[in-house]
């Protein structure tokens, strides 16, 4: 079975993270979706609430699951998982070198697990979950096609409360 990862922080996950899950899946017998708990990045959700955010944006997709990763390395999560790639998503070409650093790190710590860099459909080359957060804070409706059913529903539930 050709197994990969998608690792990130999904805070909160966009229609763009489910487009290049999607074109993983086409790849690979399974992808694993991993949520990072990346504390530093100040996540407006909860690991949890991104966890069944993307578990119930994902419903439809038969050979994905998601599950949390805290306290250790992307590699090494995907070496135990029996990961032959990481999958990346690429926007533009400001991502490229830091994802470029990263692959190049992953790959000095096990060249066995190859970095899978996917670029998302035209109509999310610009979506960020930070871009969505930011606007979501004035006018959430006006980028609902953006994200999830669900993730929209939260976004409204937090600007109701600011």
């Amino acid at each position: 079975m050709r197994k990969a990862i998608y690792p990130g922080t999904f805070d909160p996950v966009t229609n763009g993270h489910i487009d290049v899950l999607q074109r993983a899946c086409k790849m690979f017998d399974h992808v694993t979706v991993i949520v990072a708990n990346n504390q530093a990045k100040g996540p407006l959700f909860t690991l949890d609430e991104r966890l069944i955010f993307f578990r119930e944006a994902i419903g439809h997709i038969t050979n994905a699951d998601v599950m949390p990763m805290k306290g250790k390395l992307t590699v090494d999560f995907a070496r135990e998982l029996g990961a032959l790639a990481i999958i990346r998503g690429l926007r533009a070409v400001s991502d490229f070198e830091f994802e470029f650093q990263m692959a190049q790190m992953n790959r000095k710590l096990d060249d066995r697990i190859e970095t899978i860099f996917f670029m998302p459909n035209e109509e999310y080359f610009f979506t960020s979950s930070n871009l969505v957060k930011h606007v979501a804070r004035y006018e959430v409706d006006r980028i609902a096609n953006l994200m999830p059913k669900n993730v929209l529903e939260a976004l409204r539930k937090k600007q109701s409360i600011q």
